[in-house]
């Protein structure tokens, strides 16, 4: 799979998810601080990973900062994303499973080796649920998209 990652800060989490995506077989491509030169704002970087996701480059993107908060409200203002901070690997797990989600929001500051490990796991092994109520919600969001930039 090919999965953009953003960064505001070179922290040895951001880091390890780099080697733990490579470890996984995924080609990542990296924003931020993670790579000499660019524009490592989180806005801007999360920006950047997200439009990845939207424009086709890439399937997927995981966007970091010191809270995630930041990285998840800048990656949710590109049209066709859809941002989920995750703490934990079940909420991980349902954002894959019942949003759809398709990028994965992370915290610098609270995310440990282990932890780490647990969300991707729970992330790469979680499939868009086919409930007709939960494709509905994910139908709407969309329309919601389309209707802002139709603004």
């Amino acid at each position: 799979m090919r999965i953009s990652v953003s960064s505001d800060m070179d922290e040895p989490v951001a880091r390890l998810l780099l080697a733990e995506l490579q470890r996984r077989g995924h080609a990542v491509r990296a924003h931020g601080a993670l790579r000499p030169g660019a524009d490592a704002q989180w806005a801007a970087c999360s920006e950047a990973a997200a439009r990845d996701v939207a424009e086709g480059a890439a399937d997927q993107a995981v966007v970091c900062c010191w809270t995630g908060t930041g990285a998840s409200i800048a990656a949710n203002k590109v049209p066709g994303v859809r941002a989920a901070l995750c703490a934990d690997a079940v909420t991980a797990d349902g954002a894959r499973r019942w949003n759809d989600a398709n990028v994965l929001a992370l915290s610098l500051r609270l995310t440990s080796e282990p932890l780490l490990k647990e969300i991707l796991d729970a992330w790469f092994a979680a499939e868009p649920s086919q409930d007709p109520e939960d494709r509905q919600n994910v139908a709407r969001v969309g329309r919601l998209d389309a209707a802002r930039r139709d603004s």
